[in-house]
């Protein structure tokens, strides 16, 4: 049996609808009550004609027949209402990079062929600037906050919609091909919109299973599991990026509680664990080092009662092995999960660390689906083979890239009658069951013909206590065509020099690997969900110099 969004939200909500649903500052909202608000959204958006319009069988995995709705919002009650209310009209959420500039923001909605726009009034300013090259644009629902903008012209106010709006809702027509989209964070280029049936997406990455790895075989399942869960989660990430916003429609369809930090305009350490503390949080989601270190940096200086948290989850970044003992030092009780994972795939491995079995340092679970494809791509490889492979997924997987049919030719591969998602990462086996994460591709650094992966150069760096923070990247060279760059940050009272540095890598990786300069930075400049700013840093590459 296969599942759609929407309908799985409606059946747990009518299963369980006193209990908490949502929590964010002041307000919060039983599963009735977030329910009822998405279906009330889910009205207003079909009442401005929007909703389903072409069956999914007649066409290409590169084509939605759906009208699609943006979101243009910090964290908060409405970003999750956006999702759940648009999967209840048919129509699809777009997840739009509230840092995008007015040009980045333009061809980001017209890639996306959105229609409607959801918005915070801070953003108000840019919406009414860039409203006159989306001629599509025709549905505004501008979100009041702290700012105190007046209403975009053309606009309606998103309690307003949602009052004026009907409260019943039926979903019986939704399908478990309706899509689920998310835009790829634009590490490795322009921002990809990777379509998934929400059937998959619900297996994949958001706790469509069993316990015992298994599908669902019927909504009562998935009911039963929603009662006995009390579960209390907090997203760290921005829900605009998928290890925010999968984390929080994860947790809904197990039945448990999302709580939103207060401060969603900005990552504050301080105040997220002291709202965990409040609302006796049992996980906590963040996306690697940039997220974990101000929260250790916290735990140092500040108090708090995390009795509660059970276990801190990691993915869309590394999460080193120091910042894994620090937090476990800190907190003993949790255990740390770290995921291995892409927009394109969902969790495709992950390793447990806790204080008694101590830091799982390298290897990575292989989860349901995921297998190593030889350099060609023709073929698995055999468990042990030395040789770097693709990380690939079979089973539940998106259907393509938006209106891109190159690359999700390129990308989905079909070997033997299995269809693979090949997104680019690379990794190599260590094990029966278990392989080592080596990057990117795309992030490769090919160095005098020798192949570095910038995250493996990057591990070594933040194993020396003196280092806080680190990218590493290629750069141009005569003799070599690249050479291997690292821009460190060190720790506050810490110093090091950049030779010995580079001396202390030597003894640890082949020659190489070993970065040919070392440039400090103050700080490693990372967007909100930890992510490093890559324009920036070849900024600081090419510049070359010390500060």
């Amino acid at each position: 049996m296969e599942f759609n969004l929407a309908q799985v939200h409606e059946a747990i909500a009518a299963a369980i609808p006193e209990r908490e649903c949502l929590v964010f500052r002041d307000r919060r909202f039983t599963w009735a009550q977030t329910a009822e608000r998405s279906r009330r959204l889910a009205n207003h958006l079909a009442g401005e004609g929007l909703g389903s319009c072409r069956d999914r069988s007649g066409l290409c995995d590169w084509q939605s027949g759906q009208d699609h709705v943006a979101l243009y919002l910090h964290n908060g009650n409405e970003y999750l209402e956006g999702m759940i209310g648009a999967f209840k009209s048919r129509t699809v959420p777009v997840n739009l990079n509230y840092r995008f500039v007015d040009h980045e923001l333009v061809q980001i909605l017209r890639d996306s062929n959105a229609v409607a726009l959801i918005f915070h009034s801070r953003f108000a300013e840019r919406v009414e600037k860039i409203a006159a090259e989306l001629p599509r644009l025709q549905g505004l629902l501008q979100v009041e906050d702290e700012s105190g903008a007046p209403l975009v012209s053309g606009a309606r106010w998103y309690e307003e919609a949602l009052t004026s709006s009907s409260a019943e809702r039926s979903v019986q027509d939704c399908s478990p091909d309706d899509l689920y989209l998310t835009y790829t964070g634009g590490t490795t280029g322009a921002p990809k919109a990777v379509l998934w049936r929400q059937a998959d997406i619900f297996l994949a990455n958001m706790n469509g299973r069993r316990e015992d790895g298994l599908p669902f075989e019927s909504m009562d399942e998935i009911v039963e599991r929603a009662k006995s869960s009390l579960i209390r989660v907090l997203p760290q990430a921005p829900f605009m990026h998928v290890a925010g916003h999968a984390a929080a429609l994860g947790m809904w369809n197990a039945g448990g509680t999302v709580i939103i930090p207060e401060i969603p305009e900005r990552f504050d350490a301080p105040s997220i664990l002291e709202c965990m503390q409040r609302e006796r949080v049992n996980m906590t989601v963040l996306v690697g080092d940039a997220m974990a270190r101000p929260c250790i940096e916290a735990l140092r200086t500040h108090s708090f009662d995390l009795g509660a948290l059970q276990m801190i989850v990691s993915g869309g970044a590394a999460l080193s092995d120091r910042a894994k003992r620090q937090l476990l030092e800190r907190l003993p009780h949790v255990a740390v999960v770290e995921g291995v994972g892409s927009s394109e795939t969902g969790g495709q491995a992950s390793n447990i660390s806790t204080a008694a079995e101590g830091v799982a340092a390298g290897g990575f679970a292989l989860g349901l689906g995921t297998t190593l494809l030889n350099a060609q791509k023709s073929a698995p490889l055999d468990p042990g083979d030395p040789e770097p492979g693709w990380l690939a997924r079979s089973g539940p997987i998106p259907l393509g890239y938006l209106g891109d049919a190159k690359k999700t030719a390129e990308t989905f591969l079909e070997i033997d009658d299995i269809r693979y998602v090949v997104p680019g990462d690379r990794a190599r086996w260590r094990g029966v069951g278990e392989l080592e994460f080596l990057g990117r591709d795309s992030a490769k650094i090919n160095s005098g013909g020798e192949k570095v992966f910038a995250e493996e150069v990057e591990a070594i760096l933040m194993s020396f206590p003196s280092v806080n923070d680190v990218a590493v990247v290629g750069r141009p060279n005569e003799r070599l065509g690249e050479e291997v760059v690292a821009v460190v940050a060190l720790e506050s009272g810490e110093a090091a020099s950049e030779r010995q540095l580079i001396e202390a890598c030597a003894g640890r990786m082949a020659g190489f690997k070993t970065p040919r300069t070392i440039l400090f930075r103050d700080e490693i400049r990372r967007g909100p969900a930890g992510k490093v700013d890559l324009a920036w840093i070849r900024e600081q590459v090419d510049g070359g110099k010390q500060e």
